[in-house]
């Protein structure tokens, strides 16, 4: 099977979530409701936390692209599967909190999709 658009896909998956943290770090009262949830207080405190979404996010892109540059497509398909439940835990905490369905299912469900077919393809699945 080939792997240069699922591989694309990964490296595409990758660096948004890269960009996404890093705007998480530099401004997290204003990406969060992009997230579907409210900003619960707008206190040094609540930021810190939120920072700590954004850190996760650049490291959760740094892991798939460094497997894309050391290992086959194989590894990076494995990564994005075990990686694609923390979109999908996203979604569930976005639905559980009362959040915006909207963004749950179009923002953080998509993703998971994504990156669950991307994964499978890699993996030689499909």
């Amino acid at each position: 099977m080939h792997t240069t658009i699922p591989l694309a896909i990964a490296a595409l998956l990758a660096a948004g979530i890269i960009v996404i943290g890093s705007f998480y770090i530099a401004s997290p009262e204003k990406m969060t409701p992009s997230f579907g949830l409210k900003l619960p207080s707008p206190d040094p405190e609540t930021r810190a936390w939120l920072r700590l979404k954004g850190i996760r996010d650049i490291v959760s892109g740094l892991v798939v692209l460094s497997l894309m540059f050391t290992t086959n497509p194989r590894t990076v398909g494995v990564a994005l599967l075990a990686e694609s439940f923390t979109a999908f835990g996203d979604m569930c905490n976005v639905l559980g909190s009362g959040g915006s369905r909207r963004a749950a299912f179009s923002i953080h469900g998509v993703t998971f999709a994504v990156m669950v077919v991307a994964g499978l393809f890699l993996i030689n699945i499909f």
